[in-house]
């Protein structure tokens, strides 16, 4: 008897070269047909000229990890960030849902204040600082506006194998220097693009591609690495692992400097808590978050490779 043909799923991707969409290209691979864009091929500046790229493909899953990240270039290019990361956002929404496509979108703890005592959940009340954080919350702003079915996941201090990111500059200047002042009172968990994609293709398979659509629980999620750290101890790991692994360093990974982060004023603020509380992500959709040396060591592993 002949085999019946394959519905195969559509996703698109955008963002396809940065840190978290070069992984997604890895992790959504085995889930149906991907289509993955870069910023030369989706013009997130020009918010409107992403609904014919949409209206093409016809996708069942959208996963959009494109956003303006230039924290403090942000401060003075505000028209961009709120272009990229909150009207794109709303335009990928309305065409998601005009198909009854799935929205996957990524957002941050920016859109918090920092000030709170211990990890955000969901509900706390949002007080972004900066011009990112606030461009960040107008995109899940839109989303929420526009009825889709959208899955909103809040992330922090994100780090992959494939483009710029705190652990690599760590290595350099450990490399490089004799001695490193990293700050000490902002606390966070370093999170791998790859976990972050391989949590959201788990999610896809399991909850939107093989389950009841409209029962999806859709919303927002935190999903952050297990534990916490702050800059200092980061840095710290990255260059004790490195050494452990026989990289020749300058700088010693027990004399890093702790400073306050008032000793490196920046243009847009940092909140000084970063912390996601990942128990709804965790329980709604039966997903394990490693802690965050796991993780990291694993990326330098690929870095040092």
């Amino acid at each position: 008897m002949p085999h019946k043909a394959q519905n195969i799923p559509t996703l698109l991707v955008t963002g396809s070269n940065g840190q978290v969409g070069f992984e997604l290209r890895r992790s959504l691979a085995p889930l149906g047909n991907v289509i993955a864009l870069d910023r030369a091929a989706c013009d997130f500046s020009r918010p409107d000229t992403l609904r014919q790229l949409i209206r093409q493909y016809r996708p069942d899953v959208i996963v959009n990890p494109a956003a303006y990240t230039a924290v403090d270039k942000a401060e003075t290019d505000a028209d961009a960030a709120f272009a990229v990361n909150g009207a794109a956002a709303g335009v990928l929404a309305e065409e998601a849902k005009a198909l009854g496509s799935l929205l996957v979108h990524y957002s941050t703890d920016y859109v918090f204040d920092g000030r709170k005592a211990g990890p955000y959940v969901e509900l706390d009340a949002v007080d972004p600082q900066s011009i990112y954080g606030k461009s960040k919350l107008a995109g899940e702003q839109a989303i929420a506006a526009s009825g889709a079915t959208a899955l909103v996941l809040r992330t922090c201090w994100v780090a992959g194998a494939h483009g710029g990111n705190f652990a690599k500059t760590m290595l350099k200047l450990g490399r490089e220097r004799d001695s490193l002042r990293v700050i000490a009172d902002q606390f966070g968990a370093p999170t791998t693009a790859a976990l972050i994609a391989d949590v959201t293709a788990q999610i896809i398979a399991r909850h939107w591609l093989a389950g009841d659509r409209a029962a999806f629980p859709a919303g927002i999620y935190h999903l952050a690495a297990g534990g916490e750290t702050t800059w200092h101890a980061y840095a710290t790991e990255v260059l004790r692992y490195a050494a452990s692994k026989g990289v020749a360093l300058k700088a010693d990974p027990e004399s890093i400097v702790p400073i306050p982060a008032s000793e490196y004023p920046l243009p847009a603020p940092r909140p000084a808590n970063s912390r996601l509380d990942t128990s709804k992500l965790r329980e709604t959709f039966d997903i394990h978050l490693p802690d965050w040396q796991q993780g990291i060591h694993f990326l330098l592993d690929q870095i040092l490779s």
